[in-house]
């Protein structure tokens, strides 16, 4: 691994060194370093660039890394990330995508992941994204995830979003079966010219099944954000999507929500709030000492925890 990687995976999977256990460490479209453990094997696909993961009924809260690093500019890079999850199994899955640019170039992730989590399995899977670097060429990592729970399945997604990524394309799509339950929590912060947009549609299959997906953003300068959700209740089930939006500068947020009831039995509620930071919080802040910036910035910083 060179240095630009090893700061990279410090941003975006919280680690300092090669970490113990499952890994696969991809630099600049080429494996780093892999390892597979007692419970969980990864191997590489030999159609496509990418891995397939098999994480077996015997895992109990292990964690499995699996980062993606570009290191300079004029690299476009695509993987496709298969995730296979016995039934009963309990993993961490560390994602999470890093894009440095030293040169005019743009460099660019594209990643597709997916997942088949068969019945009663448990998964959390931790995804976050960083630009770094001096050049001018534009940071772009567009993600997608793919899901499929079976029957008293579980899957808890976190993605973050904070500096540094010019351009952003986020899909999400998920199929629920019987009893299934899927959590969604997304956090995006955008300034200068930067564009995101995020994709979610959730199909609640089974009954008893549900999804909470909630998004907090923040649109600083003249940056745009767009964020649609699709929630699909095809019997007895729970949905629920929520999209909160602080708006600064010339910032730009557009929610576009959207819910299908294919079941008298479907219970389904969107809730959406965009604005401003509220005066009297800044003020609040100020009267402890400070400055309009420092209030403002943990204002976000609360928001986006």
């Amino acid at each position: 691994m060179n240095e630009i990687t090893k700061q990279l995976l410090g941003l975006v999977s919280d680690l300092q060194d090669v970490p113990q256990g499952a890994y696969n460490i991809r630099e600049d479209g080429a494996c780093a370093g892999r390892q597979n453990s007692e419970h969980i094997k990864i191997t590489p696909k030999t159609d496509k660039p990418g891995i397939d993961i098999h994480i077996d009924g015997s895992t109990k809260g292990e964690k499995v890394y699996i980062p993606a690093c570009v290191t300079h500019s004029n690299v476009e890079d695509l993987v496709y990330n298969d995730f296979y999850v016995a039934a009963g199994a309990d993993v961490i899955i560390v994602a999470g995508c890093g894009v440095h640019t030293d040169g005019e170039e743009e460099s660019k992730h594209n990643g597709i992941h997916r997942f088949f989590l068969e019945k009663g399995a448990h998964v959390v899977y931790l995804e976050k994204h960083i630009g770094i670097g001096s050049g001018t060429g534009q940071r772009i990592i567009n993600p997608q995830t793919w899901a499929e729970l079976a029957e008293g399945s579980y899957m808890e997604m976190n993605t973050t979003q904070i500096k540094g990524v010019d351009s952003t394309s986020r899909l999400t799509k998920a199929k629920l079966d019987k009893d299934a339950r899927m959590g969604i929590r997304e956090k995006i912060m955008t300034h200068g010219n930067q564009l995101a947009e995020s994709a979610f549609e959730v199909e609640l299959n089974g009954e008893g099944s549900g999804a909470d997906l909630v998004s907090h953003s923040v649109a600083r300068g003249h940056s745009q954000q767009t964020f649609r959700s699709r929630i699909i209740g095809n019997t007895v089930c729970t949905g629920h999507s929520e999209c909160d939006a602080i708006v600064m500068d010339h910032g730009v947020v557009h929610a576009i929500p959207e819910l299908t009831a294919n079941s008298v039995d479907a219970s389904l509620i969107h809730e959406a709030a965009i604005g401003k930071i509220a005066g009297e919080q800044l003020i609040k802040l100020m009267t402890l000492g400070l400055t309009e910036k420092e209030a403002e910035s943990k204002i976000i910083d609360g928001f986006l925890k």
